[in-house]
C-alpha cells in the first residue's frame, strides 16, 4: 500500500513498467509465490487480455519468482498445445508485440493445462493435487488465484465446487476473481453475493471492472487529491454540470445472444459509467486504503436520487441502432444482427440524467451517455464550470466565448485538458478558448500498462482498491433497477431510432438541450 500511496500522491501515473531495454529483476515484485487457475483457459478473454497481461507483467519484473499458470477447460489439450495457443495469442494481442523467444521459453515453462468439467466437483481434486505439488516443490505455501473467465451462469457452480473440494479454506492465500456482469439485476446480484460470502471472506473476492484499471481513470484520483488548486472548485458552487460519455463504433458483433439479454444499461452504465461517476463525485478519502476509498464510492451511490416512473420518462433516453454506413461499409441494424430477436426491445443506447443529493453536488446534473454504432469511439469525462459572474470584455472581444471545461479523455487518447479563455495574438483584445493539455504520450516515454495488467497485479498483491465491493455492486443495481423495470415493462414503439454512424437518437440531444447544454465531443485527428 505504501508504494501505491507514494506513486499516487507524487503525481506519477501508477505502476508504469520499466523503460524499454531495461530489465527489472523479479525480486522487485512484492507478490508471494502465486498459482493462477484460469477457468475458461481456452476462451477469448484469456487469449486477448489475461494471458498477454500476465506475460507483460513477467517482462516488466512484476511476477513473483515462483508462479504457475494453469488453464482449464473441456477442450482436450496437452500442456504444449496450450502453450502454443497462448504463444500465438500473445504475439497477436500483447502491447509489447511478438514474444521474445528466450523470454517466452522462460515464461511458458510455468504454463500448464488441465482438462476439466467445471460442473463436476470431482475434477477439482486435481487442482488440489497440483497446488500441493507446487507448494512442495517451492517449499512454501503459495497464493492461489481462481480466475473465472467464463459465462456468468458458471460463477455459482465454480465457487460451490471450489468449496466442496476444500480449496477455499485458506482465507489469507486463496482469492477468486470474477468478471462482469455481476448479476443480471438486483436480486441475482444479492444471491451471488450471498453465495460467495458463504464460501469466501469479502477480502478474498475480486470483482473486476477493467475500466478502473485504465491509467487515466486512476489519474482522476491523483488529479483531484494530489493538487490543492482543485478541491476549492470541485463542488456545486463552481461546477455547472458533468458529462460522462462512452461511445463505440462497433455493433454487437458476435455477442448478439449475450447482448440481447443485457443491453446498454446493464452492459455499461450499471458498472463502467457509474464507477467513473463515483471517481468524479466521491468525497476525499482519509487514506488510500481499499475500504476507505470504496466506502466513499458507496456514499455517492447511496446519495444519488432515485427514479420514479415520471423521472424515467423525463430523465432517461433509450435507443436502438438501425442500419447505415460505417467507414464506407453498409452495416445491419441491431435487429438484423446474428442471434438477435427481430422484435428486440433491448436498448443499444442509453442517456441518463442523474443527481447526487448531498452538500457537494446538490443541483448539479450528471449526464451519462453510452451507445453502439456511434459516430466515434471515445470515453470522455467533461466537467463544465460555471460562467464568470461578470463579463468585463466587449461583446466583439468575446465572440467565441466558452466556459471553462476540464476534459478527461480515457480513449482514444489519454489526456487531461483544461480549456480556458486567452487573448488571441494581435493589437485588438480578442478572446478564444485554448487547451492546457497533459497527455501521456507527450509527457512519458514509458508505455502505459494495460488495465488488466494493473488489476491482475493488484490481485497478486492483495490490494482491492480498484475492485468493486459487494455493497457497491448492490447499490449500483438499486439505482438503475427502476429505469430497467420501466423500460422492460413498456416496449419501445420507435426502435430503431438512430442510424449507424450517428450520435444517437434525437431525444438524447433533447434531454440535455432542455437544460441549455449540449453533448461535448473531443476532436480526433482534427475532426469532430
Amino acid at each position: 500500500m505504501l508504494e501505491r500511496d507514494a506513486r499516487l500522491f507524487s503525481g506519477i501515473p501508477l505502476r508504469f513498467p520499466a523503460p524499454k531495454n531495461t530489465t527489472m529483476s523479479n525480486n522487485n515484485a512484492k507478490a508471494d509465490p502465486t498459482i493462477f487457475i484460469i477457468f475458461g483457459g481456452t476462451g477469448d478473454l484469456n487469449a486477448r487480455k489475461i494471458a498477454p497481461a500476465l506475460y507483460n507483467l513477467f517482462l516488466d519484473g512484476w511476477m513473483p519468482k515462483q508462479f504457475s499458470i494453469i488453464g482449464t477447460g473441456r477442450t482436450k489439450l496437452t500442456d504444449e498445445q496450450f502453450r502454443d495457443n497462448l504463444h500465438k495469442d500473445i504475439n497477436q494481442f500483447s502491447r509489447s508485440g511478438k514474444a521474445d523467444e528466450k523470454k517466452w521459453a522462460e515464461f511458458s515453462a510455468n504454463i500448464y493445462y488441465q482438462v476439466s468439467d467445471a460442473t463436476n466437483a470431482e475434477t477439482y481434486k486435481e487442482f488440489g493435487k497440483r497446488i500441493e505439488q507446487h507448494n512442495k516443490e517451492w517449499k512454501t505455501t503459495a497464493n492461489v488465484l481462481f480466475y473465472l473467465a467464463v459465462a456468468p451462469n458458471f460463477f455459482p457452480i465454480i465457487a460451490s465446487n471450489i468449496s466442496k473440494a476444500k480449496l477455499a479454506e485458506d482465507k489469507n492465500r486463496v482469492r477468486i476473481i470474477i468478471e462482469k456482469p455481476f448479476g443480471h439485476d438486483l436480486e441475482s446480484a444479492k444471491d451471488l453475493n450471498e453465495l460467495l460470502k458463504g464460501i469466501f471472506d469479502e477480502c478474498q473476492i475480486y470483482r473486476i471492472d477493467h475500466y478502473l484499471g485504465k491509467e487515466t481513470v486512476q489519474n482522476i484520483m491523483a488529479f483531484r487529491f494530489a493538487n490543492s488548486i482543485m478541491e476549492p472548485l470541485w463542488n456545486r458552487n463552481y461546477i455547472e454540470h458533468v458529462q460522462i460519455s462512452v461511445t463505440e463504433q462497433l455493433g454487437v458483433e458476435e455477442r448478439g445472444d449475450y447482448y440481447d439479454g443485457s443491453g446498454a444499461m446493464r452492459d455499461m452504465i450499471q458498472n463502467h459509467l457509474l464507477q467513473l461517476l463515483c471517481h468524479i463525485a466521491m468525497e476525499p478519502p482519509v487514506s488510500f486504503n481499499a475500504d476507505e476509498v470504496r466506502d466513499r464510492k458507496v456514499d455517492v451511490l447511496r446519495a444519488m436520487r432515485r427514479f420514479t416512473p415520471e423521472d424515467v420518462r423525463n430523465s432517461a433516453v433509450r435507443g436502438q441502432y438501425g442500419s447505415g454506413w460505417m467507414k464506407g461499409q453498409e452495416v445491419p441494424g441491431y435487429r438484423e444482427e446474428p442471434k438477435v430477436d427481430p422484435q428486440s426491445n433491448t436498448e443499444t443506447f442509453a442517456a441518463i440524467k442523474f443527481f447526487i443529493d448531498n452538500w457537494r453536488w446538490q443541483g448539479v446534473p450528471f449526464y451519462l451517455r453510452t451507445g453502439k454504432r456511434m459516430h466515434q469511439s471515445s470515453s470522455v469525462i467533461t466537467i463544465q464550470f460555471k460562467d464568470v459572474p461578470h463579463l468585463i470584455f466587449p461583446t466583439e472581444a468575446a465572440e467565441s466565448w466558452q466556459q471553462n471545461r476540464l476534459i478527461i479523455s480515457i480513449q482514444p487518447e489519454m489526456s487531461i485538458r483544461l480549456q480556458v479563455q486567452a487573448k488571441r495574438p494581435g493589437i485588438d483584445m480578442v478572446l478564444n478558448a485554448v487547451d492546457m493539455v497533459f497527455d501521456y504520450k507527450g509527457t512519458y516515454t514509458n508505455q502505459a500498462p494495460e488495465a488488466y495488467e494493473t488489476l491482475i497485479l493488484d490481485t497478486m498483491l492483495g490490494d482491492q482498491t480498484l475492485f468493486m465491493r459487494g455493497d457497491q455492486v448492490e447499490a449500483a443495481w438499486e439505482l438503475v433497477m427502476p429505469i430497467l423495470n420501466t423500460w422492460q415493462n413498456k416496449k419501445s414503439l420507435n426502435f430503431p431510432n438512430y442510424s449507424a454512424d450517428s450520435w444517437g437518437p434525437e431525444s438524447a440531444e433533447a434531454l440535455i438541450a432542455r437544460d441549455g447544454f449540449n453533448w461535448f465531443t473531443l476532436p480526433v485527428n482534427g475532426k469532430k
